[in-house]
Order: structure tokens, then C-alpha cells, then sequence
């Protein structure tokens, strides 16, 4: 269940024993995919270090993530349809050419990618996913790149913002999507869902 305003999130406790350590929204992606592709229930994570891991506070340390002193945190993850085939992230969608040269689209469940604050409202435990889609001249981009490692890139008369946690687009042309940091496959036709509280990780 998604958290409400001014709840309290996450509780005192270490990695069960069946848990998996990962150091990468990367790493952890492809084991949230092959337990759902085999059908099995999703491990609790060990966040060792990415994006999620920073937007929850993580430090990194392995040891701690085994005692009682670590956090345990339920949180949402995305899927997303590309062009009619099933996929799963856990801190982030992005849909760009290189350079993020015209039409772009980002969906944020961490508020981090890399040093980049790209959903400065992001909570990966409220259901909701930060989405940014839009198409900025060179100067604007560089301006944004400017503004974006604080957050302060948004609003801007060019770029759609919206919380939601459900969305479908049709881009102007396949643009190669990224998940998590990892270019999966060119798509033009997304179909975007949160499900809620579904993973356990522990920082």
C-alpha cells in the first residue's frame, strides 16, 4: 500500500538470509526480472550502492545492511509495455536520443540519476512515478544542465510534468529506452504502471 502524507516509512531491521546484496539499480533490475519472469516470489535486496540506494539514504556498507540497525523500506516499482513486451525497473525510465536531443521522456521512481536530480519530488514509496516528457532547444538543454544536479530544471514551458501511476505515450519516434541506466530496446508505444510497496530493499 502506497505511503500517505506525514506516515511514517520503513522500520529498523537487517537483510533476511534469502536476501540478495546489489550494487547497482542495473544489478537489481535484473533480479527483480528473472524472479518475475520464472514466476517466483521477489528476494529482499541489499542496496549497496545506485540511484535508489542514495535517494533512500544508503551508505553502502554491507555489513550494516546484515544488522538490526539497518532499514527496510517497501518500494514501488515500474512496468513498463515496449511495443507490447513486458519489463520492470526500480529507480528510473528514460526514452532519449544521445545527447537528450529532442523528444525525451523520463519516468522517476528514485529522485537521483547518477548526479542529476531529475525527480527532485520522487518517493519511491508513494505509488506515484515523477514523469518529464518534452523536447528542449540546445540552449535550453544547456541551461537545464545547469539547473538539473539541484532539482531547480523544473518547471519549464517545454517540458509535460506530472505524478502519476499510470501512463501510456506514443512517441513522435522509437527512441531507445533506458532502464535503470541500461538501454533495453527502441520503442515508440509505452505503457507505464507502478506497483505499489511491491519490493522490500534494506539500506
Amino acid at each position: 500500500m502506497p505511503i500517505q502524507q506525514g506516515e511514517d516509512w520503513g522500520e529498523s531491521g537487517g537483510l533476511g538470509a534469502d536476501g540478495v546484496l546489489v550494487s547497482s539499480d542495473a544489478e537489481a533490475r535484473s533480479v527483480i526480472e528473472d524472479a518475475r519472469r520464472a514466476s517466483h516470489p521477489l528476494p529482499e535486496l541489499g542496496l549497496l550502492g545506485g540511484d535508489l540506494c542514495r535517494t533512500l539514504g544508503g551508505r553502502g556498507d554491507a555489513e550494516a545492511i546484515r544488522s538490526p540497525e539497518a532499514w527496510r523500506f517497501a518500494v514501488d516499482l515500474g512496468a513498463v509495455l515496449l511495443d507490447g513486451r513486458l519489463f520492470w525497473f526500480c529507480a528510473h525510465l528514460a526514452a532519449r536520443r544521445k545527447g537528450w536531443a529532442g523528444e525525451a521522456l523520463v519516468a522517476m521512481n528514485a529522485a537521483w540519476w547518477g548526479s542529476w536530480n531529475l525527480g527532485p519530488k520522487a518517493h519511491p514509496g508513494d505509488g506515484l512515478l515523477d514523469v518529464s516528457h518534452g523536447r528542449l532547444s540546445v540552449r535550453d538543454r544547456l541551461r537545464a544542465l545547469r539547473r538539473v544536479g539541484t532539482g531547480d530544471h523544473l518547471p519549464h514551458p517545454q517540458i509535460r510534468y506530472r505524478r502519476t501511476g499510470a501512463f501510456q505515450v506514443e512517441l513522435e519516434r522509437p527512441l531507445m529506452v533506458e532502464l535503470d541506466g541500461q538501454p533495453v530496446q527502441k520503442a515508440s508505444n509505452l505503457s507505464v504502471r507502478v506497483e505499489p510497496a511491491a519490493l522490500i530493499v534494506v539500506v
